[in-house]
């Protein structure tokens, strides 16, 4: 049987994914959760959460600290949230609160960093 706090943590997670769409991303995050601190990749991103591609195990049902750029490499967002799912591939994250600039306006994502753009120089 799954406990409140697993419930709650499924259905915050299918709101979230339903209410605002992702884009697939590659941008280097750091993030601290009770395992440690580590680097890995974000897969996709949206307003409400992301999907860090790793191999690490990480548990659900905690808080995360995470740190990336968003929309140049300059301005680098510390943002909290929720582990809310977590497999061999990586683990989703849900934000404590919505970053505003990644909601989409009229069915487009806003332009965001990709670390590709990095080795451009763009």
């Amino acid at each position: 049987m799954k406990s409140d706090m697993s419930k709650l943590l499924i259905a915050r997670s299918d709101q979230n994914q339903r209410r605002f769409p992702r884009r697939a991303a590659f941008i280097i995050v750091s993030y601290t959760v009770t395992e440690g601190s580590f680097r890995d990749i974000i897969k996709n991103i949206g307003a409400t959460g992301i999907f860090v591609n790793t191999s690490r195990r990480i548990a659900v049902g905690q808080p995360i600290q995470l740190r990336f750029p968003v929309f140049d490499f300059d301005n680098t967002l510390s943002i909290s949230g929720t582990v809310v799912r977590s497999g061999p591939k990586g683990f989703s994250v849900v934000f404590d609160h919505p970053i505003e600039g990644l909601i989409c306006k009229e069915g487009h994502f806003p332009e965001i960093v990709h670390e590709s753009e990095r080795e451009s120089g763009q």
